[in-house]
């Protein structure tokens, strides 16, 4: 990563340094303030129950097959997660303006005997929902599922994902690491 940083002099006495200290202090608080915005709008959370009729499902389908589920499915399966405690997370994000849910993902903690009992965090069924788009959604999601992994203990976290989101992950501090493989019984 190239961080390039910029000192600028300014003599506060000098009348013709004036404008170019307005200028700083105007782009500092604009760039200050719509991130700001954008965070109170866009929060991470854990999921909710409620969240099935914020769209949360809908979402999911933009990620991979997710047939309709009904509301008590819906209520089971997460009751049966819920039952993981923190070895089980799905976060999502709301847009606080909309109610809907723009983004989700989830992380499981596996317990193994190597590398002294340790715990590996596996991040699964990351989507950001079309409209939301470009905010910088996606690294917020794996940001807190990384760091929820780091928290739980976990050595490493990894996932799977396709060559075309490979750039993505990468930006987020993933490399690749051999190959995936997959077998379906359905």
């Amino acid at each position: 990563m190239v961080i390039a940083l910029a000192v600028v002099r300014v003599d506060l006495n000098d009348c013709q340094s004036a404008p170019i200290l307005n200028l700083l202090l105007k782009k500092k608080m604009q760039t200050t303030n719509s991130s700001t915005e954008e965070e109170e709008i866009f929060q991470v959370r854990k999921l909710e129950i409620s969240d099935k009729k914020k769209g949360f499902v809908d979402l999911l389908q933009q990620l991979t097959l997710c047939d309709s589920i009904s509301d008590e499915v819906f209520e089971e399966q997460f009751n049966e997660i819920a039952k993981c405690g923190d070895d089980h997370l799905i976060c999502v994000i709301e847009d606080n303006n909309s109610g809907k849910i723009v983004g989700t993902g989830s992380v499981f903690i596996e317990k193994k005997f190597i590398r002294n009992c340790g715990k590996v965090g596996h991040i699964e069924d990351v989507v950001v929902d079309s409209s939301a788009r470009g905010k910088q959604l996606g690294k917020k999601i794996i940001g807190f599922l990384s760091d929820h992994a780091r928290t739980m203990g976990c050595y490493k976290v990894i996932l799977d994902c396709s060559v075309e989101n490979r750039p993505f992950y990468e930006r987020c501090g993933f490399k690749q690491k051999e190959i995936q493989m997959v077998k379906y019984f359905v």
